[in-house]
């Protein structure tokens, strides 16, 4: 068999951070249940739909927690009557919709958060309901005197256009109930849950499935998607942007045992889901640095990825002359430094025209478009590559989630057409990271790497405004407190547990993401909202009194809302 000119990997990340309110359980926002209900369900049925078709799927642990729990507490609501803790999916199998006029409101504006040209514009009934808002908006008490069935159709509709395209597709109960179009009866609401209920239920077990049969490597992000460099020094954004402005606080406290924590508990968390031990890591945003990689390959990963813009400044670091204008040097896997860790670059351009570029193509065309690149990539190393050489690697790595709300039918032509083209085309050979590391020689060593992430290879999407450095900041004085409570040992092994699960929500990445003027106003008070409540919350598992600062706004935003998904340049969609 001819070796392939062109090994690719498609690798999809899977991430939402915690969305239950410390100490209530109650969800602040529905995107973990609503992206899984839509694109973890469609991404995997694309995959089901060709079975030569092959990727590596990576999911954040604290994401695998939250779909569990969606789909046990719908499955004790229909069959036992338990409450729902998510306001929105709760109205959807509610009796009545609440009393009051406030809370009436929030749950009207909830139920219009979705795309405008691909979720409420072809649906003329959902349309009409949107379209009330603004005037209500103008007229709030007027939402008292709106029958209670304008709420459940709301609910309905939102829930309809939030379904995966393939579910749509091949479920007659949904087909019925999008032609209805208005006066849902609870039962029809119910069934509607039910088939949330399953959707829900069955979705780890078919990645179990893909898994086993060989055509997804499963991975995994460190446990509730932290920043790992920065954790580990708070100074290493400095290596990519020198004149960074920092923290008040010169280091995060006890930084690598943290790191190490969310590695081995995200591992545990992983396993206990899928019944395998992950083999590799998207580390979250794919932030590296030298004490990173270090720390993954001391706790036994094999391979982790991240941004070319990271390679690029560690070659020009570590290189006499600029990197060869063939990009050869993408192409490859690399082993970093003495340890056992491989390391892979994600092709920037490849990855943001499909989380970006085509979302307004052709599905056809958009696929012949990548196709040809990755045949251009192909012919530009042809010349360079000996017959003893391995197949360049092209790693393809974005966000599996949110892209696909802007594209016509949530990505189901792209996508139905992209897998199967690549599996026939006869120069390309789609695989997995762990696959490539078997079957070809030692990957190139690489002495060295910049400290940075998938964003323009820097971590000025999360370190250095002041909003952004003033939430380090909480969290520095947070993690002190944790320190010396724990040393003072007056917490009961279950107490110190509840405390250090806490604090790695605090953790997270996606609280600094949001910070910034930059950002829609909508969006950064409710992530900033949320970190603050989640930080207030540690203090009161350590018996201490939350800091009044705690109760005043981080950052206020004023940006607008960019269309796009999780991975582009330094821009988020929830």
């Amino acid at each position: 068999m001819n070796s392939p000119a062109i090994r690719l990997v498609l690798c999809w990340h899977m991430h939402q951070p915690e969305y239950r309110e410390a100490g209530t359980g109650r969800y602040a926002l529905p995107w973990t249940y609503l992206h899984a209900i839509k694109d973890y369900v469609d991404m995997a049925a694309h995959l089901e739909a060709t079975p030569g078709a092959r990727a590596v799927v990576n999911f954040a642990p604290v994401l695998l927690e939250q779909i569990k729990d969606y789909a046990d507490q719908v499955a004790a609501f229909l069959s036992r009557g338990e409450a729902v803790s998510d306001p929105v999916l709760a109205l959807l199998g509610a009796q009545s919709p609440p009393a009051g006029v406030t809370e009436r409101m929030q749950l009207a504006e909830a139920c219009a958060r979705a795309n405008r040209k691909r979720l409420i514009e072809p649906h003329a009934d959902y349309r009409m309901l949107v379209d009330m808002l603004p005037w209500l908006r103008q007229q709030p008490d007027a939402v008292a005197y709106l029958a209670d069935q304008y709420f459940f159709d709301l609910v309905t509709w939102y829930h309809l256009v939030w379904l995966g395209e393939t579910v749509r597709r091949k479920d007659p109960r949904i087909d019925s109930l999008m032609k209805q179009g208005r006066d849902f009866t609870p039962g029809q609401r119910r069934l509607l849950l039910e088939i949330i209920a399953e959707l829900l239920g069955n979705l780890i077990g078919r990645y179990r499935r893909l898994a086993r049969s060989g055509q997804v490597e499963l991975s995994f992000t460190p446990y509730a998607h932290p920043i790992m460099p920065l954790l580990l020094d708070l100074k290493s954004a400095r290596e990519a942007v020198p004149e960074m402005k920092l923290p008040e606080a010169s280091s995060y406290p006890g930084g690598d045992a943290r790191v190490r924590w969310h590695v081995a508990h995200g591992m545990r968390v992983f396993e206990s889901h899928f019944g395998l031990r992950p083999a590799g890591c998207w580390p979250s945003e794919g932030s590296v640095s030298d004490a990173t990689l270090r720390l993954l390959a001391q706790e036994g990963v094999r391979w982790a990825a991240s941004g070319e813009g990271v390679l690029l400044n560690s070659l020009r670091t570590s290189s006499v002359s600029p990197p060869a204008a063939d990009r050869t040097w993408l192409y490859r896997p690399y082993r970093y430094d003495a340890e056992s860790l491989a390391v892979f670059f994600r092709d920037d351009a490849l990855s943001d025209s499909i989380g970006f570029r085509y979302a307004d193509w052709h599905g056809d065309d958009a696929v012949a478009d990548f196709i040809h690149q990755l045949e251009r990539i192909a012919g530009q190393l042809a010349g360079s590559r000996r017959p003893q050489d391995p197949p360049p690697v092209v790693s393809v790595i974005l966000d599996g989630e949110n892209a696909w709300e802007y594209y016509p039918n949530n990505g189901f032509y792209f996508l139905s057409a992209l897998y199967p083209k690549l599996v026939a085309h006869p120069d390309i050979e789609l695989t997995t990271f762990s696959d490539v590391l078997d079957d070809g020689p030692p990957p190139s060593a690489l002495s060295r790497v910049v400290a940075g992430s998938w964003v323009y290879g820097n971590f000025e999407t999360w370190i250095g405004s002041a909003d952004k450095n003033r939430g380090w900041d909480m969290l520095v004085d947070a993690k002190i407190h944790v320190d010396r409570v724990l040393a003072q040992g007056r917490l009961t092994p279950v107490e110190e547990a509840a405390v250090l699960d806490q604090l790695a929500v605090c953790e997270g990445s996606d609280w600094c993401w949001w910070f910034g003027d930059y950002n829609p106003s909508s969006a950064v008070s409710l992530f900033e909202r949320l970190y603050r409540q989640h930080l207030s919350h540690l203090y009161r598992l350590m018996g201490e009194t939350p800091p009044a600062y705690l109760a005043q706004s981080v950052s206020r935003g004023s940006g607008e809302p960019v269309a796009g998904g999780v991975m582009r340049t330094g821009q988020k969609s929830e």
